[in-house]
């Protein structure tokens, strides 16, 4: 049995009856019921995800995933592609806004290179590259499926590491030029909806280089055809291997039963197949 289909049938539900449990404890606190909003449904949540009615953090991380996407060669993005190869490197040496962001939340960084261009010297970057970028999606598939199950159990692997290390909360992120692009192919192969209405300008395009995108994701799903009922195959033929990486990031926590937090349509879109995976 491969990791995916292990981690996928460990999966259970959320803890009914710990998320019941949470919310009478909370009511019975000394204020006023439901005071406290969404502060309240986030504490329920927690309950139903670990099975347990006390939750307390102690180790906090942000795994990124950082991959290179083949569809750039189309103009989808302001940005040029070697610009992922820098920012990766970057995320160890503490100068990206996440990095600020994690430093103030007390939260340590995971640096994944899943599939940049190129090599990294650098230690603090974890090596599982799968491929150097992907394909271009508009002239076929952007990767194999084969490739694509590889991705996700990187991100399996990931969540499960960091747990044995005590990690109890999870963030997501990602770096690769062209992943908004990537990420609507699959957001409206998945949910069958018109690329319009997923897809943005990503890092500030023009009116024209938007609509350049859009009719390049439109190309790239006509050719490919991507079948919305399985994921797999979604994924391979119009996602990156950074989306895949995510989505092996929900499915570790989800297995593992911690908290992982979305941060954006990306990882919306991972967290959307992990959610149709199981």
């Amino acid at each position: 049995m491969s990791l995916l289909e292990e981690a996928l049938k460990s999966i259970t539900p959320a803890d009914k009856d710990a998320i019941e449990k949470s919310k009478k404890r909370i009511d019975n606190l000394t204020k006023p019921i439901g005071s406290m909003g969404t502060l309240e449904d986030i504490a329920s949540k927690m309950a139903g995800i670990t099975g347990k009615l006390y939750n307390e953090i102690y180790k906090k991380n942000i795994i990124i995933m950082c991959s290179d996407n083949g569809v750039c060669e189309e103009g989808v993005s302001a940005c040029p592609q070697n610009l992922t190869r820098i920012v990766t490197n970057n995320y160890t040496r503490g100068i990206t806004g996440v990095c600020t962001l994690a430093k103030y939340n007390n939260s340590d960084i995971t640096v994944v290179d899943i599939g940049v261009k190129g090599e990294f010297n650098n230690p603090k970057i974890i090596n599982r590259k799968i491929n150097h970028g992907t394909k271009n999606m508009c002239k076929g598939a952007a990767m194999t499926k084969e490739e694509a199950v590889k991705a996700i159990e990187v991100g399996i692997e990931m969540v499960d590491n960091l747990v044995k290390q005590g990690y109890d909360l999870f963030g997501t992120g990602e770096m690769g030029i062209g992943n908004t692009a990537t990420s609507a192919a699959v957001m409206a192969a998945i949910l069958d909806c018109p690329v319009d209405l997923v897809t943005g300008k990503g890092s500030g395009l023009t009116e024209e280089q938007f609509s350049t995108k859009k009719a390049v994701i439109k190309k790239a799903l006509d050719i490919n055809k991507p079948n919305k009922e399985d994921v797999l195959d979604v994924i391979s033929k119009v996602g990156g291997f950074d989306i895949a990486g995510m989505c092996g990031s929900f499915i570790g926590a989800a297995k593992n039963k911690v908290p992982i937090v979305i941060d954006g349509f990306i990882s919306y879109t991972a967290a959307l197949c992990a959610y149709r995976l199981n």
